[in-house]
């Protein structure tokens, strides 16, 4: 659950703005969208070695 304090006399959008800030970092809408189709395993890790090579071009490359 998310808490915002909120001060006397304070904004409320204000308030709503902080809402959403610590609700984007929780990652919670990401997870559910995420979820929503399933992924093959295979598909998944293939994915995953594909964002991983890509990584280490950009460091080998940054390097030189």
């Amino acid at each position: 659950m998310i808490i915002v304090p909120i001060k006397k006399g304070e904004n409320i959008e204000r308030a709503l703005k902080k809402f959403k800030r610590k609700f984007d970092r929780t990652g919670t809408m990401r997870k559910l969208r995420e979820g929503r189709y399933f992924k093959k395993p295979s598909a998944v890790k293939r994915r995953q070695m594909e964002k991983a090579r890509y990584v280490q071009k950009l460091r080998q490359e940054e390097d030189w």
